[in-house]
């Protein structure tokens, strides 16, 4: 659910009141900022940072050290593709550089019409089946640039008639 600045702020300095007081709760707060938001958007650091009596680098470092924080709105399809060794091994490498290709984003990406969002996961447990993708909720085994490329299109496809 994507809102306005004026209610992300407004929801992020509830989160916060909420939680900052538990020990060490800047993990706790930016989980709940991106499960009520879906992704901490940049202009809130300063609000996190006053809050918890840290500096904007320190949130910001915290944000950029996890790679499931996200600081930009993710596209209507979230795509992960696994990173683990089973996966490079069987060719998750050329298939992630040929993702970032196709849909002209890197990691941490959302194509321009906001449609998909582009991020690494380090095992999604199929090890077998590799190289291995999740679409949303879906996992896809056995992914060669081809087959990806068949996915997103499917994914373009129901996008484009609702």
């Amino acid at each position: 659910m994507q809102l306005d600045f004026s209610s992300d702020l407004s929801n992020v300095v509830k989160i916060i009141d909420t939680l900052k007081h538990k020990k060490g709760a800047l993990l706790p707060i930016l989980h709940q900022i991106q499960r009520e938001i879906g992704y901490i958007p940049l202009k809130t650091i300063d609000t996190i940072a006053k809050k918890l009596q840290q500096t904007p680098a320190e949130i910001h470092g915290v944000i950029s050290f996890y790679h499931q924080f996200r600081t930009s709105q993710p596209g209507e399809h979230k795509i992960q593709i696994c990173r683990a060794e089973a996966c490079q091994s069987r060719g998750s490498r050329e298939l992630e550089q040929h993702a970032k290709e196709h849909l002209a984003i890197d990691y941490r990406g959302t194509t321009a019409d906001k449609k998909f969002s582009l991020d690494s996961v380090y095992c999604l447990g199929n090890c077998a089946t590799g190289p291995n993708i999740r679409i949303n909720d879906e996992l896809y085994g056995r992914v060669n640039n081809e087959k990806f490329e068949r996915l997103v299109s499917t994914f373009k496809t129901q996008i484009n008639g609702r």
